[in-house]
């Protein structure tokens, strides 16, 4: 091992240590209390950008920490051992609207976004998904007409996370024909733009301290500075931000399963049956055998997609199968963490129910784990 990569896993290490401490002081005394009053802690994220992790892969020149997608993986899943609420959320404003802006913003927008949202001054919220359009998201309603320097956006958005809380939306809209993936566009849009409102925050089952809700545009005015890259492009563009958004989903869920893991193996050891504790039966030991293996299985997908990704490789197709393999195991863990428990696996008096009620939106979320099936078997017959 070279002195450069002896440093970098040095900074790796210290960087995984500083999330965990945030985690376990900021986030884990307070866990159930937002989950039962579904509180969207703002100030949190708020004291997260001083940390650098609302800027993870942002370059420092726009105030980012400029880290990588390895350590951005590394982050993303400490916080999501403790809470996958707040993992999700810091996840969704790293790699949905502030990484479109990085991608595809000019340097006036760049200048005039990254710093906000890299510091967590701004939280910011990405819109592509509507109500009538989920997986065919190319089949959009919602439109931008242009009229001068403007564009003016009608239509809504739905379940979309920070719709209410969020300073700055990256929304893509239809400017072109119904199902022509090159006649939609991305806009940023900001809070308080006439026209521009949230709809109440959706019940969920799961990830309730994860603030989610409908974005409505009625005749709303936004100026043309605010396209982001070349009119037409949104829809392609969503898609390479999509990549990144699959290794950042697939992280979430890997923390996921390694918090309930963590908490089915600490239980086992401490619940006695018939005289030992249930970790000494077979059937329990293979139960966090199986566990363990899954989760090992899945780290390793998501950290080679996190590489290809950095060394500026195509990386959809793997991407695509570390957030569908990790979002499944991560449910098939979680549920195991609660027969683990047993009845008090259904209490929540134990975390063993909250992460089984988290997990489940990672196999929905940012792609269903169908449509990356078809995302997998379409680049595997391609090749």
């Amino acid at each position: 091992m070279n002195v450069q990569d002896t440093t970098a896993n040095e900074q790796l290490a210290m960087i995984k240590q500083s999330a965990r401490e945030f985690a376990e002081q900021y986030i884990r005394p307070h866990i159930m209390d937002w989950d039962e009053r579904q509180y969207f802690p703002a100030e949190l994220f708020h004291q997260s950008g001083e940390y650098g992790f609302m800027g993870v892969l942002v370059p420092e020149q726009y105030g980012g920490s400029g880290l990588d997608y390895q350590t951005y993986v590394t982050v993303i899943d400490e916080i999501s051992q403790v809470c996958g609420s707040i993992g999700l959320s810091v996840a969704a404003h790293n790699s949905l609207c502030t990484n479109h802006i990085l991608m595809f913003g000019n340097e006036d927008q760049k200048n005039k976004y990254l710093p906000k949202l890299a510091t967590g001054q701004w939280i910011g919220a990405w819109g592509l998904t509507e109500t009538g359009t989920g997986s065919d998201a190319g089949g959009m309603s919602t439109t931008a007409v242009k009229d001068g320097d403007h564009w003016i956006l009608n239509g809504s958005k739905n379940f979309i996370t920070h719709a209410i809380s969020g300073d700055v939306a990256v929304v893509i809209v239809r400017t072109g024909e119904k199902g022509d993936s090159h006649g939609m566009t991305a806009f940023v849009v900001e809070k308080g733009t006439p026209g521009f409102t949230a709809g109440k925050k959706e019940n969920k089952m799961g990830m309730r301290a994860s603030e989610t809700a409908c974005l409505f545009f009625d005749n709303c005015r936004v100026p043309a500075a605010n396209v982001l890259g070349e009119v037409g492009n949104g829809f392609i563009q969503s898609l390479k931000v999509l990549d990144g958004g699959r290794i950042s989903i697939a992280a979430l869920s890997l923390g996921i399963a390694r918090g309930a893991y963590k908490a089915a193996i600490a239980y086992s050891k401490e619940r006695e049956q018939f005289g030992k504790p249930i970790s000494q039966f077979q059937a329990i030991a293979f139960k966090l055998a199986d566990m363990a293996t899954k989760i090992e299985a899945a780290e390793l997908l998501i950290r080679k997609a996190g590489q290809l990704k950095d060394n500026g490789e195509k990386c959809t197709k793997i991407a695509a199968m570390a957030k569908y393999y990790a979002s499944e195991i991560s449910v098939e863990v979680a549920n195991e963490g609660v027969q683990i428990h047993g009845g008090y696996g259904y209490t929540k008096d134990y975390p063993a129910e909250k992460f089984y009620r988290d997990a489940k939106l990672c196999t929905i979320g940012e792609g269903t784990s169908e449509i990356q099936k078809v995302v997998i078997s379409r680049l595997l017959l391609e090749e």
